[in-house]
């Protein structure tokens, strides 16, 4: 199986906690089972790079766990949101595929089924 999951929730909210934290547990399923799966942060999610990298967060273990798995942050959106910088120094890919974007359509095309959060 091929999975692409992609977090849009904006952070500071209960709810936009626990949809990075589902986002993040669905990873983990996949990874177990061994299947090829994928992490992208896009739009507000790209905030959710800072947030996740701070020991003390909640849901910081469950990132620790599924940081392989991590393949970038959209690079329009995480210039947009203040991201970027974060990005960089927490090494994960700023990703230009199609206009600053994550080419969403390529990975459809390469069979990975969406999932957003």
């Amino acid at each position: 199986m091929k999975v692409a999951v992609f977090v849009f929730a904006d952070v500071g909210t209960h709810e936009g906690l626990g949809r990075v934290v589902n986002a993040l547990e669905s990873v983990k399923q996949f990874k177990e089972a061994k299947d090829d799966v994928k992490i992208y942060f896009d739009g507000a999610g790209t905030k959710w790079i800072q947030e996740l990298s701070k020991s003390d967060h909640i849901a910081h273990g469950l990132h620790e766990a599924v940081k392989d798995k991590v393949e970038g942050a959209c690079l329009f959106c995480a210039t947009a949101f203040g991201a970027s910088k974060t990005a960089q120094q927490c090494k994960v890919e700023l990703i230009d595929e199609k206009d600053q974007h994550i080419d969403v359509r390529k990975l459809v095309a390469d069979g990975y089924v969406i999932m957003n959060f």
